[in-house]
């Protein structure tokens, strides 16, 4: 390679390159996973399911079947790993070139080759590549050797577990696409390994040949075997490509760094931990300086994109990944929010592509310092809980691997702790039976968040085919009778259901809407001589089958059943805020202009959420209009009507496209016939949409928006309520608002005047009480000169020492200041209760002064940890006259 490129101009790179070949570059989606089947945004091809089932290939009204993009990926499913290998990440980029039915495998295996070797791109050496093919992909290897020129030995024929998509898919499935893959590497060199080529046909595993990119060629239908179990692979009216490109792999490669944390992203801010901890960054052996970079920049981008700490969900694994970092800065001796200050890095390194970074900065930096303030808590708390468990054993016992998984998975307390402080009461701990109850955690843990081919096109499909399309009947009637036409579960038909089991039912008509358009899906109940069910959930297929999720009550539901199908009532509820969210809309686009384009939306009984471009977050005025237009709407009660007439007869009345979804020649169009006046102009609502909707808009009742947030690079997210779910939200906020009033000793309209005047006291009291403080230090400090410090000479400084009473935190660190500037010292050690600081002069650090190797050493004595910079460190202790008796000894 002739030049060393940033991981910016790689990834630059390879964009231009690829819409050089006639693909259309599109932003990286969200980290929030565009569809249900995972948390987060896991593959470069993920928003694209759709387009490789065969939707049209159309994105933002640009149609083309060649797409290249950069994706932000998040994966935490061997989350342990991460930090201490040094190719685990949980967040990372995939780049990738897509094809939907239009190039196939010649020209992908040219272009990655132009652009890996090719001078003006990556300007890797030709004769270090080496390729894996499936075993009987001649057609590949014909392209490699005979066109590409890759000598035979270069190249490697695996079995399907290894060079097929999904992994093993003849043989063990799931039926639909699926198809060969090419793997390309790079020889790094004997520098990075002794193994060869040939040894990696045996090993599968080399730090020396590293995989770059892998070339998926999704070719075939995979359908159900012979009987004797002879694979069947027909092939797909069209084929596809899907890429992946790992960014952080070619950036090792190109800029010759051992690993991903030495490449030009991550080397600043592990150098910045190894900084901030006064522990320097020793390669392998530092896992916690990689786990706490390396999170920190996922937890940075999931934040940017929207995603708040939570206990639920996406919010919940965020927040485990966030304390994993802090427990790992624990270990480095943070006892104070310190990791937030790794956030400018993050943005430094990654916000030229990712601009939601820079603009979401403080917000983040805000979120992070909060979240380790309330985790840090938590750590002294798990301290306290295993000294509880602990004191009560002897000397010699074994703390259980349950006990330790327990404070681990419930407290967040880390093991390495355990293991520290259980060693200093003489108990040991089961190691084994701790790692036996953490890896059955992450197997539950992996299972809930698999993503391949088995969700993309859904393990019944085998058992669906040829049944016919449900009547859907549900935009006017919520309770009919019905054949049931199928039931299907684990991917076969079957005969009958008993009671307590649950699986897939098809019925011949229903009442019940299938999740579609950002409406959820309907649930109710099935009803039938001797038997009941209820009904979990409703989708459908392509073809236009509705698939029920029904759990069986009682009695036994079999094929042929005459069934009633009744739809709950929170079917209402979704109504009113499906039609909330077209008026919504309507409104956003009168309020903020015809920028405003729809990019996503959940419509369910108890919420709304809207997913809309634009470059700013909505001012409290813009919030108002809006909600104003939609309350006019209401008033009104104006008729909600819908036809089914052409698209092109639509399109030309006016009528707007949702996001996302899919048309045909004839269309449902939904209209509100009236409308309300803004800034002198009408505003009127017109969507194309299957879903359900009220009979009038005076049927929506009460409706509020309860705030709007950033979620990707141009693109906000409101959520709203409306009807009874909007009137019970603002009764529990007046009924909040008046006990914070009583306690208060005023009224609701009165609470804003109040806490500006207990604002004003707390400041004036905290100035008090900071004054008492000073005044107590220099007290303390012999008038505030230093006179009550002892001084000596040690290991050729001279350090000042003294323990002060009623002071931490800031305050110690303050007088530990004021102690340097008067007493001449070098370094100066200043005690509380609990707490240390050190600080070292320049002059001092420049001689070989550093106060975290100083402060370790007096924290270790005094029962605590600590660590920090050469010229300031701080540490908790439980004994601060043990901590300042070690001086002597420690230099």
């Amino acid at each position: 390679m002739t030049v060393s490129l940033t991981t910016a101009q790689i990834r630059e790179k390879y964009l231009q390159f690829f819409e050089g070949k006639g693909h259309l570059r599109l932003p990286s989606y969200s980290t929030v996973a565009p569809d249900p089947t995972t948390l987060f945004t896991v593959a470069g091809m993920q928003p694209f399911k759709d387009q490789f089932m065969g939707a049209p290939a159309v994105f933002d009204g640009v149609a083309n079947k060649r797409v290249t993009t950069a994706q932000k990926c998040v994966r935490v499913g061997d989350i342990e790993n991460v930090g201490r290998t040094r190719r685990h990440l949980s967040l990372f980029e995939m780049m990738g070139n897509f094809s939907f039915g239009d190039y196939f495998k010649r020209d992908a295996i040219h272009w990655a080759w132009e652009f890996l070797t090719g001078a003006e791109w990556m300007g890797m050496d030709a004769s270090k590549m080496y390729v894996t093919i499936y075993k009987d992909d001649e057609e590949a290897f014909t392209y490699w050797t005979q066109e590409i020129g890759l000598d035979a030995s270069h190249i490697h024929r695996f079995d399907a577990d290894e060079n097929f998509w999904p992994a093993n898919a003849p043989l063990e499935g799931p039926n639909g696409p699926c198809g060969p893959c090419s793997e390309i590497y790079y020889d790094r060199g004997p520098k990075y390994g002794e193994d060869t080529w040939g040894d990696y046909f045996q090993t599968r595993e080399s730090a020396r040949f590293l995989e770059v990119w892998n070339l998926v060629f999704p070719q075939f239908d995979r359908q159900e075997p012979l009987a004797d179990g002879t694979p069947v692979l027909r092939d797909l009216p069209f084929k596809n490509i899907d890429t992946g490109m790992g960014l952080e792999r070619v950036a090792s490669v190109v800029q010759d760094v051992p690993d991903f944390y030495s490449n030009d992203v991550f080397a600043p801010i592990v150098a910045r931990v190894a900084e901030l901890s006064g522990k320097p960054y020793e390669g392998e052996v530092s896992v916690s300086h990689r786990v706490v970079a390396e999170h920190l920049r996922s937890v940075s981008m999931i934040l940017a994109d929207g995603t708040p700490f939570s206990n639920t969900g996406r919010g919940y694994t965020l927040r485990k990944i966030m304390r994993r970092a802090i427990r790992h800065g624990y270990l480095l001796g943070f006892r104070e929010p310190t990791l937030f200050q790794l956030v400018p890095l993050v943005v430094d390194g990654m916000s030229s592509a990712y601009p939601e970074l820079r603009d979401n900065q403080a917000k983040v930096e805000a979120s992070v310092k909060a979240e380790e303030e309330r985790f840090l808590k938590t750590l002294e708390g798990g301290i306290q809980r295993l000294g509880g468990l602990l004191s009560g054993m002897e000397r010699g016992a074994v703390l259980s691997g349950q006990d330790a998984f327990v404070l681990y998975d419930t407290y967040g307390f880390p093991v390495d702790l355990t293991l520290e402080i259980a060693e200093e009461y003489g108990i040991t701990v089961d190691e084994a039976g701790y790692a036996e109850s953490l890896e059955n955690a992450q197997e539950i843990a992996r299972a809930g968040s698999k993503y391949g081919k088995s969700e993309l096109f859904g393990g019944n499909q085998e058992a669906l085919e040829g049944l016919p399309r449900t009547e859907f009947v549900g935009y006017d009637e919520l309770s009919v009778d019905a054949d049931v036409v199928a039931l299907v579960g684990a991917g076969e038909r079957l005969s009958h259901l008993t009671a307590g089991s649950e699986a897939t039912v098809v019925l011949s008509r229903t009442p019940f809407y299938a999740e579609g358009g950002g409406e959820v899906g309907d649930t109710g109940r099935l009803e039938w001589a001797g038997g009941a069910g209820v009904v979990r959930d409703t989708r459908k297929t392509p073809q236009g089958v509705f698939l029920h999720d029904v759990l069986v009550e009682e009695g036994e539901l079999r094929e042929g059943v005459r069934v009633r199908g009744v739809v709950s009532g929170e079917r209402r509820a979704t109504e009113r805020h499906h039609t909330a969210t077209h008026l919504l809309h309507a409104a956003l686009r009168a309020v903020l202009g015809d920028g405003v384009a729809q990019k996503g939306s959940l419509v369910a009984p108890d919420r709304l959420r809207f997913d809309f471009s634009h470059g700013a977050a909505l001012t409290a005025p813009e919030i108002a209009a809006v909600e104003l237009l939609v309350s006019r709407w209401v008033s009104a009660n104006f008729p909600v009507t819908w036809q089914e007439m052409p698209i092109a007869d639509a399109k030309a009345a006016g009528a707007t496209a949702l996001f996302g979804e899919k048309y045909g020649e004839t269309v449902r169009v939904v209209r509100v016939g009236g409308s309300v006046e803004y800034a002198g102009q009408p505003v009127s609502s017109m969507e194309l949409c299957g879903g359900a909707h009220v009979r009038r808009t005076g049927d929506i009742g009460a409706f509020v928006i309860l705030g709007d947030e950033n979620v990707a690079a141009g693109v906000r997210r409101i959520e709203a309520l409306a009807g009874d779910a909007a009137t019970a939200w603002v009764r529990e906020r007046l009924n909040a608002a008046g006990k914070v009033a009583s306690l208060l000793n005023t009224g609701v309209d009165g609470l804003e005047a109040r806490v500006s005047g207990l604002q004003s006291q707390l400041k004036a009291a905290e100035k008090d009480v900071a004054a008492v403080k000073r005044q107590l230090a220099e007290a303390q400090m012999g008038g505030g000169n230093g006179g009550a410090a002892q001084t000596r000479e040690l290991g050729g400084f001279k350090v000042a020492a003294l323990k002060l009473a009623g002071l931490e935190g800031n305050e110690l660190r303050g007088a530990a200041d004021k102690l340097l500037d008067q007493s001449g010292a070098d370094m100066v050690v200043v005690a509380g209760e609990k707490g240390l600081v050190v600080k070292a002069t320049k002059d001092a650090v420049t001689r070989g002064a550093h106060a975290g190797q100083l402060i370790g050493k007096l924290a270790a004595a005094g029962g605590g940890k600590g660590g920090g910079r050469p010229d300031m460190a701080q540490a908790g202790v439980t004994d601060a006259d043990a901590a300042l008796g070690a001086l002597d000894t420690a230099f």
